[in-house]
């Protein structure tokens, strides 16, 4: 089966040329699971398709898939994991604010997608293929599940990280909510991402329309995170 290289839009979290052989293999073994997956739902529906089919097309056995992602749902929904690891490195860095550090990350999200379309041979195809995902992921009930699932653990982190920043509790109130705000930021990203991928776009003009956005939102939580973040600790 001939795939389009879904997870070449993903930020990548090594340098390929540190990889050993090993690594790169399964690497490619994950990129090759995770791309047939998402052409195979796309085509045919999520629930239509099942995870040994997906094993058989890679040739590999069922096992094997389960050993790279631990459900069905995370087959073409991981970014999450490495949204994760992005909030838990930056966030402990003080140097920077949370809304700083959560524009960093998100602009590095965008631009590994839109460096996706521009490299592609008919930006304004690879722009509604990536409609269509967005589409599978809002109409298939089990990845709405999963995608919220993931978004409550990314605010948990958030919050907790954010509450050692300021000797708090992240039980407290104000991490919790600071966190909320703060991955609320990525939802304004996808929202604006399905306005401006019309097909009509380039991938430079995407980007700077989908940033704008995007610090917009920022600027309105930006004062109350900021007087969070400089607040004494409750006694």
């Amino acid at each position: 089966m001939s795939t389009v290289d879904w997870t070449a839009w993903r930020p990548q979290t090594a340098e390929p040329a540190a990889e050993g052989l090993r690594e790169r293999k399964k690497r490619l073994l994950r990129q090759r699971l995770s791309d047939t997956a998402t052409e195979m739902f796309l085509e045919r529906g999520f629930d239509a398709v099942r995870v040994a089919e997906i094993a058989q097309a890679c040739e590999v056995s069922e096992k094997t898939v389960f050993n790279y992602f631990p459900t069905k749902e995370s087959l073409v929904l991981d970014l999450g994991e490495t949204t994760m690891a992005a909030l838990r490195a930056g966030l402990a860095d003080t140097d920077h604010s949370a809304v700083e550090v959560a524009l960093r990350i998100l602009s590095d999200e965008l631009r590994a997608l839109t460096s996706w379309i521009a490299a592609q041979d008919d930006p304004g195809q690879a722009a509604a293929m990536i409609r269509r995902f967005g589409a599978l992921t809002r109409s298939t009930p089990s990845l709405r599940a999963y995608h919220r699932d993931m978004t409550d653990r990314l605010v948990t982190v958030a919050a907790e990280v954010l509450a050692r920043r300021v000797h708090r509790s992240p039980d407290d109130p104000e991490p919790q909510i600071a966190a909320t705000a703060l991955l609320g930021l990525w939802s304004i990203q996808f929202q604006s991402l399905g306005k401006h991928l019309d097909g009509t776009r380039t991938a430079t003009q995407i980007h700077e329309a989908v940033t704008a956005d995007v610090r917009r939102a920022a600027e309105l939580i930006a004062a109350g995170l900021n007087s969070f973040e400089g607040a004494a600790p409750a006694r």
